[in-house]
């Protein structure tokens, strides 16, 4: 194939208004957390219909304090083991008891017949993540947790603007997780940010994230160093006003790349949580290795080789990790999670991509799947 310019997993370029929104904090000497944050706090708390957020340094430090400010250590949390390591290890840190729980092989969720099986006495929290931005199905963990007296924490990294039965997801649950690392539908660099209903959980996030520090050098509780910057923050801002156009143009290649690879055999494509609005950080497909005549690893040799990357989120999942081998039940097998691991496959699906990018993507799988 002949690419007029090479294409990337993801758009890591600042617009204008981003680069201009950075300079005048630079200007300012105010570098720290401030103005920006708080407004940017504001912002996206209003964009997500939530009643309260609390930015921090990135999305695992974000994990962190929602873990440290809920949890005991003996508790233990129900996490999905098709995730990314720090839905679980920031639970450890807290030292709390994971428990990884295996997917549903269509959404990828938390499945919750598997997190039944493994309940145990001393559960005390539920996070489900919104995998690859694609919206858990809010009314069921919230049923679930509300049986068996859990909190419900998301992790949602991937799914900023995703939304569940028309309400966004930051707006459902005890606290929602967010990172703006590179990669993500918005980013800032490093940083993240907390969405919750609850004033009292918020006004404690706040403590933690700055040394427990209630009043100039007086510390309530123990905390961290987990505050964002101005300079992060006003990028954020910037780019919180682009969101909904580049969530649309996101939308618009995933249906792209639906339509033109529809029918490939040994390809199974996404699937939307019914009644959900996608918010595509990834488009992932599973590679059955038999009917596709190749592995998924064989595919992507195949697919660079044509000039067209692709990344693989997960290759193992968190049962799988080294350093949770001594968890006990997070050992135990997860199949689906093992069997998605061995065949998942994303392709480029972000808002930087055109309709002509697209087709170069769909048209160089074709050829591969095609033997050419």
């Amino acid at each position: 194939m002949n690419l007029t310019r090479p294409l990337s997993m993801a758009q890591i370029v600042l617009s204008e208004e981003d680069i201009a929104a950075a300079v005048a904090v630079l200007r300012s000497g105010a570098l720290r957390e401030g103005p920006e944050c708080a407004a940017f706090e504001k912002e996206f708390a209003a964009a997500t219909g939530a009643a309260h957020a609390v930015s921090c340094a990135n999305g695992s430090a974000a994990l962190h304090l929602v873990y440290h400010a809920l949890l005991r250590p003996g508790d233990e949390i129900l996490v999905p083991s098709f995730t990314f390591v720090a839905t679980a290890s920031m639970a450890a840190l807290v030292g709390a008891k994971v428990v990884a729980c295996d997917v549903d092989p269509v959404t990828f969720h938390l499945d919750l017949d598997d997190a039944r099986r493994r309940l145990g006495p001393r559960a005390r929290a539920i996070a489900p993540v919104h995998l690859y931005g694609n919206p858990c199905v809010h009314e069921n963990y919230a049923a679930f947790a509300r049986e068996h007296g859990l909190f419900l924490i998301y992790d949602a990294a991937q799914a900023h603007g995703a939304q569940c039965h028309g309400r966004d997801v930051g707006a459902l649950g005890d606290a929602v997780c967010y990172s703006f690392y590179p990669s993500k539908n918005l980013f800032v660099g490093e940083g993240g940010i907390i969405t919750t209903g609850d004033e009292e959980l918020a006004q404690r996030l706040r403590l933690l994230r700055s040394h427990g520090q209630s009043g100039k050098y007086l510390h309530t509780v123990l905390g961290y160093n987990y505050r964002m910057t101005d300079v992060e923050a006003a990028i954020g801002r910037s780019q919180l006003r682009r969101l909904p156009a580049m969530l649309e143009r996101r939308a618009r290649n995933a249906q792209l790349l639906g339509e033109g690879l529809a029918g490939l055999a040994g390809l199974r494509l996404p699937t939307v949580t019914a009644g959900g609005s996608h918010a595509w950080h990834q488009y992932t497909i599973v590679v059955d290795p038999d009917a596709a005549g190749m592995d998924r690893d064989e595919l992507a040799r195949r697919l660079a080789a044509r000039g067209v990357p692709s990344a693989v989120h997960y290759p193992r999942g968190v049962h799988q990790q080294p350093a949770f081998a001594a968890l006990g039940p997070a050992t135990l097998p997860c199949p689906v999670t093992e069997t998605l691991a061995s065949r998942v496959l994303s392709l480029p699906v972000h808002h930087g991509l055109t309709d002509e990018d697209v087709a170069r993507i769909v048209a160089a799988v074709r050829e591969v799947l095609a033997g050419r």
